[in-house]
């Protein structure tokens, strides 16, 4: 396999912090060759509450992942979570001006610019400008307009955007790893890259990935997002429910919920007992295992009726293609089948696809935004899609790739 780039994609979570890096070959195999996870601290909901935790997270994941591959991480993709992260449909239109009336990627690029010129409040940063679609003298459904014949282009873009300064908390704590950012990319948008395949994206699908924070949202159809959402609720308000039912510690609560916890309470037995220690017994007492069942079913019950709302608000339609769930809360027994008797629409667990190389870890769904993350910066460069991604920094990416090469070797 010829090796075309190393990139990094480090996911800063409520719970854990992950540093992959990955090879990608140039027909765009992505083979990971290195991880760190630790534990995370300093950051509540997706959001940076101290920074110096953070700061500690993110070297000793960088560190491990460099112990583990032999290379040395000096710059990375970086994912954005939190509820404050929120999108918006914008479209812009403009004439086409060169003489013999060919769509040229100058049109193209106008087209963006007046869509970007919507009015964002001064404490928002845009992170994303995805393009969505091209309207040619009001054909619509067109995806790649160069050298077509027009007189008129109009494009619909979804722009995303995000708190100023969560953002800048969360490039100060890169930036004091030791590592700069390559890209920041919305945690939803990286996990769809990493679970979804063209087909569903085509047909209209909803990503959730179920963090121990957030649940972070996208839509898609037509091959393209059209929303994106955060919902502040996730898998530790399952945990702490269960420890304030059963008065315990979040600890053995999180381990109840893990080993014993389901979504499907018909196959529980009404008679299985467990051994848990309670908040000031040493000796600990038993539980009805049913009763932490009932508990976790009806929190994340409630986390699907809170999905439930979000996909109607986005006009979501059908979504023929289901909802697909990933990250480490969608990995409970039974919630596929609770998330299908909420929504009534197809609801499947995904972990990442098309990864090869270490995959016994990372493959699943709790490594999804991870994975993504490096997926996306893979289409960045070997995809066949220049420019993608219109908020690339100065440089390019091919730019920035080369100067990582040269840090490798010197």
């Amino acid at each position: 396999m010829e090796r075309e780039a190393v990139l990094v994609g480090i996911d800063v979570g409520t719970s854990k912090v992950c540093a992959l890096i990955g090879e990608v070959s140039r027909d765009g195999r992505l083979t990971v060759i290195g991880h760190g996870t630790v534990t995370s601290s300093g950051l509540k909901k997706g959001v940076v509450v101290n920074i110096d935790q953070t700061v500690r997270s993110i070297g000793e994941a960088v560190e491990r992942a460099e112990r583990l591959s032999g290379w040395k991480i000096d710059r990375a993709f970086v994912n954005v979570g939190g509820q404050h992260v929120e999108s918006l449909i914008s479209k812009g239109q403009v004439a086409v001006t060169a003489h013999h009336r060919e769509v040229t990627r100058e049109d193209i690029n106008r087209a963006i610019e007046v869509a970007q010129a919507v009015s964002i409040p001064s404490n928002r940063q845009q992170l994303h400008v995805e393009r969505r679609g091209f309207i040619v003298d009001g054909q619509e459904g067109v995806k790649d307009p160069l050298g077509m014949s027009a007189l008129r282009l109009e494009v619909e873009t979804l722009i995303v955007t995000a708190s100023a300064s969560a953002v800048q908390n969360l490039f100060k704590c890169v930036a004091a790893a030791g590592v700069k950012i390559d890209d920041p990319v919305v945690s939803s948008l990286a996990s769809a890259e990493a679970v979804l395949n063209d087909t569903e994206k085509d047909l209209g699908v909803a990503v959730a990935d179920i963090g121990a924070g957030t649940v972070d949202l996208a839509m898609f159809d037509e091959g393209a997002p059209f929303y994106t959402g955060v919902l502040p609720v996730g898998g530790n308000n399952v945990t702490n429910d269960i420890a304030i039912g059963l008065k315990t510690s979040l600890a053995v609560a999180e381990q109840l919920k893990i080993q014993h916890g389901t979504c499907d309470l018909r196959g529980v037995d009404v008679d299985d007992d467990i051994s848990v220690s309670v908040l000031g017994e040493e000796a600990g007492r038993t539980v009805n295992r049913l009763e932490v069942c009932q508990i976790a079913e009806a929190r994340m019950r409630e986390i699907f009726e809170l999905i439930a709302t979000e996909l109607r608000t986005a006009g979501s339609g059908m979504l023929p293609a289901g909802l697909i769930l990933t990250g480490g809360g969608a990995q409970m027994a039974g919630v596929a089948e609770l998330g299908r008797d909420v929504l009534q629409i197809p609801v499947r667990v995904a972990g990442p696809i098309g990864v090869i190389g270490l995959t016994d870890t990372i493959t699943t769904p709790a490594f999804s935004t991870a994975i993504g993350l490096l997926r996306w910066g893979a289409m960045n460069v070997v995809g066949d899609e220049p420019g993608r991604y219109e908020t690339a920094p100065a440089g390019g990416i091919l730019g920035r790739i080369r100067d990582a090469l040269r840090s490798f070797f010197p």
